[in-house]
């Protein structure tokens, strides 16, 4: 499967945005893109440009290639409802964001590695998709044979390492090492800093 490779730091400073919990440090110093020094004239750029820079930054952000991004889209385009709001609901139902959003990663990349080596079961079946979007009523949990590995032993001190923010369509049960969905991702509840009718706008034209 392909993947971006490029590393997050660097993903950050071109889009001005900390893509990852490590980039904030990088960010507060080297706020120039990267190829660029403090004090270097950046252009502002046209309306375009906005647009483009948000839907790369979202598409970094959670870890989608082009592609992948561009067919959601299409999909949130065509359901009842916002654009705008489809597509963030999407991206936040992901199984690797769920995973991600309980705790139980550090980052999305890394919640993307754990589902993608199979640790987690889904309503009782091991999958290893982690671009499966989830629905109320799903529940995850770690797999059995997962569970006596030395990540796994270390759950709580990953999950309280991750300070997730408490969200109403999430049910963490850390003990048991299981995620439930109980509900839909409300607007205020999905990433701050996104602008997501740029992105509609630049897929619109």
């Amino acid at each position: 499967m392909a993947r971006d490779l490029t590393p997050i730091v660097k993903q950050s400073r071109r889009e001005g945005f900390a893509l990852a919990s490590k980039a904030h440090k990088i960010l507060a110093r080297k706020s120039s893109p990267p190829g660029k020094k403090p004090g270097d004239r950046i252009g502002k750029g046209g309306l375009y440009l906005t647009q483009l820079r948000e839907k790369q930054k979202v598409r970094r952000l959670y870890g989608l290639l082009e592609k992948q991004f561009a067919n959601l889209m299409k999909e949130a385009s065509a359901a009842e409802g916002l654009s705008g709001e489809n597509l963030l609901k999407f991206l936040e139902l992901r199984m690797d964001n769920v995973v991600f959003r309980a705790g139980f990663a550090l980052s999305r990349r890394a919640s993307r590695q754990l589902v993608g080596h199979g640790h987690f079961l889904l309503n009782g079946r091991r999958v290893d998709i982690p671009s499966i979007r989830l629905n109320a009523g799903d529940i995850i949990e770690v797999r059995p044979k997962s569970k006596s590995s030395s990540y796994f032993k270390q759950l709580t001190d990953i999950v309280a390492a991750a300070d997730a923010q408490p969200l109403g369509w999430i049910k963490t049960d850390v003990k048991n090492m299981k995620i439930e969905i109980v509900g839909t991702p409300k607007r205020e509840e999905i990433e701050a800093g996104i602008n997501e009718q740029l992105i509609v706008e630049f897929y619109s034209r």
